[in-house]
């Protein structure tokens, strides 16, 4: 049995994982994730009790209960590359013995909501409302790095992306990827879009945002949502459900994310008063998951 070398895995001395400072008897197998390490105490302060609550950079989880299920919420900053590291601690918390540093024999499935901020592209999603990313495109690349990632990609949309989009930025090549089926029937239900949604790997040139530096294609945003493929469009713009989508995926897990739409992209629009918004989110997203 493969033994993971310790520059591999690494672990602190006190037992936990190196990033999110966890340890495997503190996470629950329902989770709840978002970017922002304040929102982490909002979310927990809806559970009956808490167990524990540990905190290391831009990593902040809070272990407890609610309406008696068991569940983790922690955060993931920002971007995909975050996000690599969170599924893969989370992962390693539930399938690797950290003693032996061996794949534990048996799996242990995690099922994982994202709860997130997002920019709407299309009429129908204007500030206020809800889109489960039923559907991710990346712009990220996190997902190329591990082998067969082609399994968990719908490589029919990526190639009507490329057409469509005139896709002219260098060294990049989105990808798509599908979230838990089943778990966006128990989380969506019939309350929430189901979307299409861009994981962009920037917050300001990567959606299109031009400041001071001119944008490799300016039109880039009009093509986004103007793309239609088998009468689906392009609903929102965020920063991380690609790689959430495609790592849990490929590791045998179940994930989504949900977002909250408080800027309208095509309109100019944006709502920083969006907390309301985002508590109804996070009750839905609790009493489904």
């Amino acid at each position: 049995m493969k033994r993971i070398a310790a520059s591999e895995l690494i672990i602190n001395d006190d037992g936990s994982v190196f990033h999110l400072h966890l340890k495997p008897e503190q996470l629950a197998d329902r989770i709840i994730l978002c970017g922002d390490p304040a929102r982490v105490s909002t979310i927990a302060g809806y559970f009956d009790t808490k167990e524990c609550e540990v905190s290391n950079r831009e990593f902040h989880t809070i272990t407890g209960m609610y309406k008696g299920k068991r569940l983790t919420v922690i955060s993931h900053g920002i971007g995909c590359d975050n996000m690599d590291i969170v599924i893969s601690e989370l992962d390693a918390l539930a399938n690797i013995d950290f003693t032996t540093r061996t794949v534990l024999p048996d799996f242990r499935q995690l099922a994982m909501v994202r709860i997130g901020t997002s920019g709407g592209l299309q009429p129908f999603t204007p500030i206020g409302t809800y889109v489960a990313a039923e559907l991710s495109i990346g712009f990220d690349g996190v997902v190329y790095f591990y082998k067969d990632n082609d399994k968990v990609r719908d490589i029919r949309i990526e190639e009507e992306l490329i057409r469509q989009l005139g896709w002219n930025i260098a060294g990049v090549r989105p990808y798509v990827v599908s979230a838990d089926r089943s778990l966006i029937e128990q989380i969506a239900q019939d309350d929430i879009i189901r979307g299409m949604t861009i994981a962009a790997n920037g917050f300001y040139g990567p959606q299109g945002r031009e400041l001071r530096l001119p944008l490799a294609d300016r039109e880039l945003n009009k093509k986004i949502e103007s793309f239609n493929f088998e009468n689906r469009c392009i609903t929102n713009f965020e920063m991380e459900s690609s790689a959430l989508a495609g790592l849990a995926a490929l590791m045998g897990h179940r994930a989504m994310t949900v977002c909250c739409i408080i800027a309208g992209r095509v309109d100019k629009h944006m709502n920083t008063d969006y907390k309301n918004l985002l508590s109804v989110l996070i009750e839905k997203a609790l009493d489904r998951i």
